[in-house]
């Protein structure tokens, strides 16, 4: 348990005890004191003044959260407080009857990992750029509240900085007002009631596009805000019109109008995640401002990001979860949402499906078959469960299931009780029955067992297709006799649920093999009998869970499984494909397929996968499959030539200037293996032999830059003087990744220093250097980091070192990042489990290392597979 950990039971006490009315909080970035004297750390430092007015409900004692340096004073309701006892994290508070005011002031300190307040520098210019991030407990780092989500409050916020700063937060844009000696405070109005978590501030010399959306409500102003050294590439007009689409799609469906006045959507550096769903004041990592070209797939996924967010204006901001026992009310339904949205607005509805099943599916999968699943209505009893909550099955799995009860209840009946769930709890916190009672009252369908099926208990099913067939007479046919839905669970965890699922049977007709028959019908128990099967034509091809509706695993009967190795590519539908590209993707994980197999039917058919999601992901789970999931030693080095080869062929094929060309040409980069791909990659980078329509521009050439450096064929002094060309800090975070990647003892003894020992080392830089220390073709110098990592993991569990003061962003990435599963054996694994049973490790780096070591488990059951089988 962290120190500054909040227990459930605590923030149950203390929601007893009183209740919040308002805040005030300013947040002074002057670099001076209250008293007008310079901060001993202006860079550092700055000074934070909350001001909470609540209600006392009875007699006790509670805190007030706040991680500062030092609390500067604190009254209540006027009078004086002692701050000798700040434990760093926690004030003490009486708390009485009546209303009560508390007005803490203290130093705070500015962030380099991502949370809190982060301040960045940005090496191109000298800009300072500062955002917050709060979620799940962070707040209490700018400034003294009770941090917790059912403690919802109006807030007034104000900043003082530079008079030509951007400072926006969660009101209406406001203009500034000068103070003295070039500074000027920003007094925003007070916000509708919210959590502390999703309250805001970016600030900095950002660069501003501004507009505005019509809705329901009235008009509502927006901008999009990035770095001004990446404004030259800001695709501004894309980001509003996916957001006012959103805004169309939301507004109408949840019957809602956007409750938080303006929207304002900022990219910011060094972020630690996707995005996050602060009202009105959205942040996004700024890798998705694109400085060079991407694909379809990649627009696409910034798109779904955005509306995932915008989403969470309703889901999670509007209506918020009590306690973080509830966290996927948030995450699933804007991870739902925003598919649907997509949805809505795409030519074809199944097209964002597709993406949905070819992406976030898969992690849903993976997630929730490690060691350390756990039901999607988890019991988060603290904030370290929380923080390590935030997975594929909050998301995903979560989203998934959403899915299928939409098909379940109905779609205008679940999208009426969501209407009646915002309209009955607008600005207040629910629980899961809050939800499932309008769920309820506008299907007329009960939930309770749906609930405890799906909601409340882990783990996912497999189906299989059990059929007997009969010759028809004279016809040359045969058609179905008999057609049963076999359902199995897992050993751990042994629920049989009921699935919504639509069963396909597909033929091969001119050359394509589209859908002839489409049945759909709930499967319950170990066994259901599909009896409008019966008596229809057999197929090529009999496709469960055909359309996607339900979250299961689905195995192929083997004449179907043959047809689709040979003729994927000839299947009319995406969203069929997405179904059949994740079987067998299981399969493979499951020791069912050998990697070898696998490979062979990605490279048959990925040539023509029109969605770029899916070729994106299969690539890379093919490397997977070549680099991990098969045998060390010639087995895998002839796995990883042949995928070599089987996409260098794909490149070769692809069209100029297409979307596939430039995925294949990244996917050739990383999959190269020898002297002759080096030679083919470092031409590029010279513009020699390049493509016909294939740009080398200034990702790419990072890229051939980390790959030739991987193969040992790039020096110091070529990072160095690509460094020298794009001396930004994507630059520098991509020279330290190349250098982590080079092939010698030295420097993976440098990358190490970075990844577990230099005191202050940037949170995104430390991730990329983390991603890129274990390469394939490295197992020699890998096997030597085994000890090392163990060491490590126990000093993070120890919060020892460096690791007393890095936060969790940069604990979790070295414990997922770093341990070096490519070097799979026995010896490996026992040695694992040993070190695993080690008293007193924490619940999260027993968690991380658990679920490695069941990574390196699978893998070593896939090296057991022959490959014809």
């Amino acid at each position: 348990m962290s120190d500054a950990n909040i227990l459930r039971s605590e923030a149950r006490q203390r929601a007893a005890l009183l209740s919040t009315d308002s805040y005030r909080v300013h947040v002074d970035l002057s670099g001076r004191t209250p008293s007008d004297t310079p901060l001993a750390e202006p860079t550092k430092t700055f000074v934070s003044t909350s001001t909470i007015r609540y209600t006392g409900n009875e007699e006790g004692t509670t805190h007030v959260d706040l991680i500062a340096d030092e609390i500067v004073s604190a009254t209540l309701d006027g009078r004086p407080l002692a701050v000798d006892d700040f434990e760093g994290h926690r004030f003490t508070l009486p708390v009485a009857p009546g209303s009560h005011e508390l007005t803490v002031t203290a130093i705070c300190r500015y962030s380099r990992e991502g949370t809190g307040l982060h301040r960045f520098v940005d090496p191109a210019d000298d800009r300072v750029y500062l955002y917050t991030q709060f979620e799940v407990p962070d707040a209490r780092r700018v400034y003294a509240c009770f941090e917790q989500p059912d403690l919802k409050a109006t807030f007034e916020i104000s900043v003082t900085a530079p008079a030509g700063w951007t400072v926006v937060s969660n009101s209406d844009r406001v203009e500034p007002q000068p103070t003295s000696d070039g500074f000027a405070r920003w007094d925003f109005a007070a916000t509708k009631p919210m959590s502390t978590y999703i309250t805001a501030i970016v600030a900095g010399e950002y660069h501003q596009v501004t507009d505005s959306y019509a809705g329901r409500s009235g008009t509502v102003p927006m901008s999009v805000l990035c770095r001004q050294s990446l404004a030259e590439h800001l695709d501004a007009d894309r980001i509003l019109a996916t957001t006012k689409a959103g805004f169309d799609v939301f507004e109408k469906h949840f019957d809602m109008p956007y409750a938080f006045g303006s929207y304002d959507q900022s990219f910011v550096p060094e972020y630690n995640i996707g995005a996050m769903e602060n009202a009105g004041c959205v942040t996004f990592r700024d890798e998705y401002v694109f400085r060079s070209r991407v694909t379809a797939a990649a627009l696409r996924g910034r798109d779904n990001t955005i509306l995932h967010e915008l989403a969470h204006m309703w889901f999670g901001d509007l209506v918020t979860m009590t306690w973080w026992d509830d966290l996927w009310l948030n995450e699933s339904f804007a991870e739902w949402a925003s598919h649907f949205a997509q949805s809505e607005n795409d030519e074809d509805a199944s097209t964002a499906w597709a993406e949905f099943c070819n992406s976030r599916k898969t992690w849903a999968y993976r997630q929730d078959q490690l060691p350390s699943t756990h039901p999607i209505a988890a019991d988060m009893v603290d904030l370290d469960a929380v923080e390590l909550n935030f997975d594929g099955i909050t998301y995903a799995k979560g989203a998934s299931v959403l899915r299928q009860l939409v098909a379940y209840v109905g779609r205008t009946e679940f999208l009426a009780g969501v209407a009646a769930y915002f309209a009955a709890h607008q600005y207040g916190n629910t629980q899961l029955s809050d939800l499932l009672t309008k769920l309820e009252e506008a299907s007329g369908r009960d939930l309770s067992d749906w609930s405890a099926q799906w909601l409340e208990v882990a783990g996912v099913n497999t189906m299989r297709a059990d059929f007997e067939t009969t010759p028809e007479p004279g016809e040359g046919t045969e058609t179905y006799s008999r057609f049963t839905v076999v359902q199995t669970a897992p050993q751990d965890w042994p629920t049989l649920r009921s699935h919504r699922m639509s069963i396909g049977v597909y033929a091969l007709r001119d050359d394509v093999l589209t859908r002839v028959k489409r049945v759909e019908c709930d499967v319950t128990g170990p066994r259901t009998e599909v009896p409008e099967l019966v008596g229809v034509e057999v197929g090529d091809l009999v496709l469960l869970n055909d359309d996607d509706l339900a979250y299961t695993k689905i195995r192929l009967d083997p004449a179907s499984l043959a047809t689709v190795v040979e003729h994927i590519a000839q299947i009319d539908s995406p969203l069929a494909r997405a179904v059949l590209w994740g079987a067998a993707w299981d399969m493979c994980r499951d020791a069912e397929m050998a990697a070898a197999d696998y490979v062979t039917m990605v490279l048959g058919g990925i040539g023509v996968e029109s969605d770029l999601t899916a070729v994106g992901a299969l690539l890379k789970q093919s490397a997977t499959a070549a680099e991990l999931y098969t045998a060390p030693g010639e087995a895998r080095t002839a796995a990883r030539v042949a995928l070599e080869q089987g996409i260098a062929r794909q490149l070769r094929d692809a069209d100029p200037g297409s979307d596939h060309q430039l995925a294949f040409a990244k996917a050739l980069a990383t999959a190269v293996t020898g002297d002759a791909g080096g030679s083919l990659l470092r031409g590029w980078l010279d513009g020699e032999e390049v493509p016909e329509g294939l740009v080398i521009d200034t990702d790419l050439r990072w890229l051939l830059i980390t790959e030739l450096a991987r193969l040992g064929a790039a020096s110091e002094a070529d990072i160095d003087a690509e460094l020298e060309r794009d001396n930004t800090i994507t630059g520098q975070e991509a020279a330290a990744a190349a250098r982590a990647a080079r092939p010698t003892r030295a420097a993976k003894a440098a990358a190490w220093h970075l990844m577990v020992e230099a005191p202050d080392v940037p949170n995104e830089t430390h991730r990329k250097v983390c991603r890129q220390f274990v390469r394939a073709g490295q197992e020699d110098l890998l096997s030597q980091y085994v000890e090392p990592y163990l060491r490590t993991a126990a000093a993070i569990s120890e919060h020892s070192g460096v690791w007393a003061d890095r936060g969790l962003p940069l604990q979790n990435g070295f414990l997922t990042l770093a341990f070096p599963d490519l070097v799979a054996s026995e010896e490996l694994v026992d040695r694992v489990e040993q070190w695993l049973r080690t008293d007193g490790l924490s619940d999260q780096v027993r968690r991380l290392v658990g679920e490695r070591r069941d990574d390196a488990v699978r893998a070593l059951r896939c090296h057991r597979v022959r490959a014809g089988r």
